[in-house]
Order: structure tokens, then sequence, then C-alpha cells
């Protein structure tokens, strides 16, 4: 560890002018042009991050994952259920965590922290439980070219087999260490909390702004500290809205909006469009409705499916096949993701497709039946169109 941090020096950094990573080591964060420091805690106060990160999170944690194996002959494709990663994938990735709990804690851990780890325990040689790293307590080397991987424990740092290690990174600029959208768009996510300040501030002041009071003559500096005192502690804050009484001729002139405050919300919703760009996540996922219609909110869910999960489950799809099978399986074995459930839109449309891919007989009427969950039934297994030919169990 201390040789690692030697190493962090060595980058002619100073305690003066500390990198990134210097930071990370003493748990520190830089502020921004703002004046908030961002962290992945104070990130997630922000309602349009934390919504962005729970979207794609939530989205890639509950599309099911399947194991498959591939004929070496035909090149048909067949879900390999015997294979002991199956489970671990599919239902459950050890006996306190579910396999959707595991896919959004890494999930979370990549898009706020920039990486996300679980280690394979194998029994055997076989994996039995898949188990989330915390971030924090895992370094990667690349000293070496290939990453090495060294997880901090009570007893010391120990490294892990590569083989071991599922790692999810978000965009990676060296190959292997991710920086997560959250340290990327710091300063974008730092206007939207100054911005949340002020409006709380705003509305700690009775959701209006400050006046000036007047006086016919000159007042000393110790009389006009009470009054500005004395007038806070019975208009201010929750007390707003009481009647005034005015002494010696004194006078309140409210000060009115300026055009920036009047802007305040526009500015608002740029902010979140903003770190929605972060996140490559559709504005309307966030919420922000301002341009969504019905013609086009369809297409934007496409374009979230194709250019904000694909890449993720894509990664996703890479890193088990490397964790799970061995290099002689991975010839024949792969993981996949199915995404048929962003197509579900509405039983017309489905049943519309369904028609159109058997009387094309690109599905049998049992493989559609198992898409929608029913059973099959006798002779549902050909390969017919219904438009031309007589289905199975029809009289002549």
């Amino acid at each position: 560890m201390f040789k690692h941090i030697a190493s962090l020096f060595a980058k002619s950094w100073s305690l003066a002018t500390p990198g990134e990573k210097l930071l990370e080591i003493f748990g520190a964060s830089p502020s921004t042009s703002s004046g908030v420091a961002i962290t992945p805690e104070t990130a997630l106060r922000v309602p349009s991050v934390a919504c962005a990160v729970r979207t794609i999170a939530e989205s890639v944690a509950q599309l099911p994952v399947h194991l498959y194996r591939r004929d070496e002959q035909t090149g048909a494709k067949a879900r390999a259920t015997d294979h002991p990663a199956y489970a671990l994938i599919h239902d459950d990735a050890n006996e306190w965590t579910s396999a959707y709990e595991l896919k959004l804690a890494i999930m979370v851990d990549a898009l706020v922290r920039g990486n996300g780890y679980a280690f394979v325990n194998r029994v055997g040689g076989e994996p039995r439980e898949i188990i989330r790293l915390d971030p924090g307590t895992v370094r990667v080397d690349l000293s070496m070219g290939a990453p090495r991987y060294f997880v901090r424990q009570a007893s010391g740092e120990r490294e892990i087999a590569r083989e071991d290690v599922i790692h999810i990174r978000a965009l990676s600029l060296d190959g292997a260490i991710g920086k997560s959208p959250v340290n990327l768009a710091a300063e974008a996510i730092g206007i939207a909390l100054a911005q949340e300040g002020h409006a709380g501030r705003i509305f700690g002041n009775g959701g209006r702004p400050s006046g000036v009071l007047k006086a016919p003559g000159k007042l000393s500096a110790q009389a006009a500290d009470r009054l500005r005192q004395r007038w806070g502690d019975v208009h201010a804050g929750g007390a707003s809205g009481k009647t005034a009484v005015l002494e010696e001729g004194m006078d309140f002139v409210p000060l009115t909006f300026t055009s920036v405050d009047l802007q305040f919300l526009e500015l608002r919703s740029f902010q979140v469009i903003e770190i929605a760009r972060a996140f490559r996540v559709p504005p309307h996922l966030l919420f922000e409705l301002g341009r969504a219609t019905w013609a086009n909110s369809e297409e934007m869910g496409r374009v979230f499916l194709t250019y904000t999960l694909m890449p993720w489950l894509k990664q996703w799809e890479g890193a088990l096949r490397r964790a799970l099978f061995t290099r002689e399986e991975r010839s024949t074995h792969f993981a996949e993701f199915l995404v048929d459930d962003f197509a579900r839109a509405d039983l017309e449309s489905r049943a519309s497709a369904y028609s159109s891919l058997i009387a094309a007989r690109v599905l049998n009427p049992n493989e559609a039946r198992a898409m929608e969950n029913r059973a099959p039934y006798e002779g549902g297994e050909a390969f017919i169109n219904p438009h031309t030919m007589p289905a199975a169990g029809d009289e002549e």
C-alpha cells in the first residue's frame, strides 16, 4: 500500500497540487467551481442524478440473463440450465443476495463510483457463489499490462485471480479503471446542488426576496444591527406574513425578483438535461417532459435501449463469459441478456408480432406461448403457416 502511495507522489503531485487519485487515497474530494464538493453521497442528493442512476441500474438488474450452449455443428443455441453458474445469475447469486440485487448493486457502484466488482467463489473449480466487492477495498494494478486485482482485508491486502473477478466499469480512460459520470460531470452536478441550496434559502425566508427598511434619519451601526435582528426574528422564515409595525416614520420597501430570479426554474430544468447528457439517459426518463410527446416517447425508449443500456449489457456479457466459463467452455458457452421485456408494449402489438413471426416460420406456436409464460400444446412445435396450412388437430 505504501509503495502504491509513493507511486502517486512520483507523478509530480504534491499536497499543494494534489491529483484526483491522491485525493481519493485520503478520502477527500475536489470542490467544483460552484463551491460544492461532489462525492457519491452528495451527488445522489440531486434528484436528477438519483433518478438517472436508478433508471439505468434497475433497468439492467430487472432484465433476465441466461447462459447458453451453442451447438458446434448447427450453430443453434440452447439454455445451459445444467451449468453450475446458471442459477447464480438467474436466481440467487449467494445465500443472502438475489441475482437482481447483485446486478443492481454492481451497476450502482459503476455509475456512482466508476467501478463495480464481484468475486466468483469456486469450489473444486466450479462457481458456487458470486459476492459483491466494495469498490473502496479493491485496487487494480496495471503495471504488467493485464490488470491484477487486490482486495484489502483486515489481515492485509491479498491478490485474487483475474478470472474470478467480474469487473463492470464506466467510461475507462486507461482500459481498466472506470471514471463515473458523477466524477466527469461534477461541475454540472455541483451547479444543480447549488441551485437546490439557493431554492432552500429562498423558501427558508418565506419564499420571497428580502426588502429594505427606510428610516427618515441616519441610524448608528448599533441601531441598524439591532433593527435588522428584530425584524428578522419577527418576520423572517416561518414567521413571514405577520403584520408589521413600523415606528419613527420608517418605511419598508420590498425588493422584487430580478429577471435572473424569474428564470430560475428554467435554469433548473436545463441542469436536469445536462445531467441526462452525462448519464446518456433521455430527459423524459428523468421526468423532464418539456419536449416529450406521445409521438416521440416510444422512439426515445428505443434510443434508451440502444444507446444507454446495450453498451452496459454487452460489457456484462463479456465479464460474465470471462468469469463464469473455463477457457475450454468459452468456445461453446456464452451469457446473454433478454431485452424482450422492453418490447412488450401491449397485447395487440405483441399478438401482431407473434402472428407475423409464426407465419414466416421464425417461431412456432409453442415458442410464442413460452414467451408469454403459457403452457405448450400438442402439435404446437411444428413450423407451419397457419394462413396456408391447417393447424394441428383441425379436422379435414
